[in-house]
């Protein structure tokens, strides 16, 4: 079986997945978004940048990548796990939890992907020089 199977609900639906595209987007991004990551630990803004990967509009984080200008299928938004606190998409009773599983961010980026179906976060790698 080929990944983009796994990634797909109908095998027989010849649809990718969009999650497909999100990988290409971050691979090509990565420097962009490593750079940010790292800006927002480095000014003290918080040690848990997440960047939010979207096909729609959203209120959350700020915009660093729109799709419509960058001619890309996904706008990415950072924000930071104070921000996801504050605004109540991670109840405080879980920050430490999150915290926890949070990787290391100067070797993955923390994405929130929202898709129509839901949303999760996923540890990315960042793409080595």
């Amino acid at each position: 079986m080929e990944p983009e199977e796994l990634l797909n609900e109908n095998n027989n639906d010849k649809k990718q997945s969009p999650l497909l595209s999100l990988e290409t987007d971050l691979r090509f991004f990565n420097e962009s978004i490593k750079e940010v990551a790292i800006e927002i630990m480095v000014e003290g803004l918080s040690s848990y940048p997440i960047f939010i990967a979207h096909q729609h509009e959203i209120a959350l984080g700020e915009v660093i990548l729109d799709r419509h200008d960058i001619n890309s299928e996904w706008s990415i938004h950072a924000s930071t796990l104070e921000e996801f606190i504050e605004r109540g998409v991670i109840k405080k009773e879980l920050k430490q939890r999150f915290i926890d599983t949070y990787k290391n961010a100067h070797d993955f980026m923390c994405v929130f992907v929202i898709v129509p179906e839901g949303a999760n976060f996923v540890f990315f790698p960042y793409v080595k020089d």
